[in-house]
């Protein structure tokens, strides 16, 4: 007999203990498995980008300046960055050493003289994903259209 989806009835406070343990260990293992998930795509994902800065270095589009957007969207920031934007709106991009950044930063006066260091991150396969509607992009629908800037441009 049980009390809920999965939960037995105690029988004393050891069963209730041992109920809780094995509830804590699923989600420890569900919590690993995602992680390895994440891991495993991260991988792909920069296997990709890696893909996209060799081509994208003989074939075209050359690198540009990569700047950072305030949070706000109104600022946009110097970075020491070249490479390209992933996103039409420019929030995110690859450098040429194929490490992958979100160019947002907090609004700041100063980073409008000094600029900013954005942080490389691990990329997704999907950019956006979590986001509004329509605002996720496959990874290689990304690279397809920055190397389609390329074409013709060297």
């Amino acid at each position: 007999m049980t009390t809920g989806p999965g939960r037995p009835i105690a029988d004393g406070p050891d069963e209730a203990a041992r109920w809780r343990a094995g509830r804590r260990e699923a989600a420890e293992a569900h919590a690993e498995a995602l992680a390895r998930s994440q891991r495993a795509a991260s991988t792909r994902a920069r296997a990709m980008l890696a893909e996209l800065v060799a081509r994208a270095m003989v074939e075209g589009p050359p690198p540009e300046p990569l700047r950072a957007r305030s949070s706000d969207g109104r600022t946009r920031y110097r970075t020491p960055l070249q490479g390209w934007y992933l996103r039409q709106d420019e929030t995110l991009a690859v450098d040429t050493d194929g490490e992958y950044y979100v160019l947002t930063a907090p609004a700041s006066l100063a980073a409008r003289f000094t600029g900013v260091q954005p942080t490389p991150q691990d990329p997704p396969l999907i950019l956006g994903a979590g986001g509004r509607d329509g605002e996720s992009l496959d990874l290689d629908v990304a690279i397809a259209r920055v190397l389609a800037r390329g074409t013709g441009s060297r």
